[in-house]
């Protein structure tokens, strides 16, 4: 007599056949279209485009490392923020509440406050060693030498000035 329980496997059977299934069917798909498909390359098809436009430059541009470190500082953040939403029915369980005669809601104050410090101090981190700061352009100074005296400008800006 066989005493194994094969309602066990049935669920993952299920979808182990369905996972198959899936993947065999888009490599068929994708078998089928090599098959079918017209195969005539040319430099014009080989190269590449975006948006009907011709490539300028390569396809591998340098970027900036503040870009990777801002993306990663952002990424944390909205992790994080997602992670204190999914605190929320947690730390307001009523069951809780009523078991622990109310510190519960204290303990979870006191757990989120920590977080929302230990952010604060990732935060500053950052912002201190220059990683949330862009570079700024200077503004250029005009050798532009007008007709108009300076003398001039700075009349007006005194009336300007003391009107305001």
């Amino acid at each position: 007599m066989n005493h194994f329980n094969t309602t066990y496997l049935t669920p993952y059977l299920d979808i182990l056949i369905f996972g198959l299934s899936g993947l065999g069917f888009v490599l068929l798909s994708l078998f089928i279209s090599k098959l079918i498909r017209p195969r005539r390359p040319n430099p014009e098809k080989n190269s590449s485009y975006e948006s009907g436009e011709s490539a300028v430059g390569p396809s591998w541009p340098q970027l900036n490392p503040r870009f990777y470190v801002l993306a990663l500082i952002f990424l944390l953040f909205e992790v994080e923020i997602i992670v204190m939403f999914l605190w929320v029915p947690v730390f307001t369980d009523e069951s809780m509440m009523q078991q622990t005669n109310g510190a519960w809601g204290w303990v979870s104050l006191i757990e989120i406050l920590i977080f929302v410090v230990i952010l604060a101090v990732g935060l500053a981190y950052a912002w201190v060693n220059g990683h949330l700061d862009w570079l700024k352009s200077e503004p250029l100074k005009s050798n532009f030498k007008g007709v108009v005296p300076r003398k001039f400008y700075d009349e007006v800006n005194e009336r300007y000035h003391k009107h305001n």
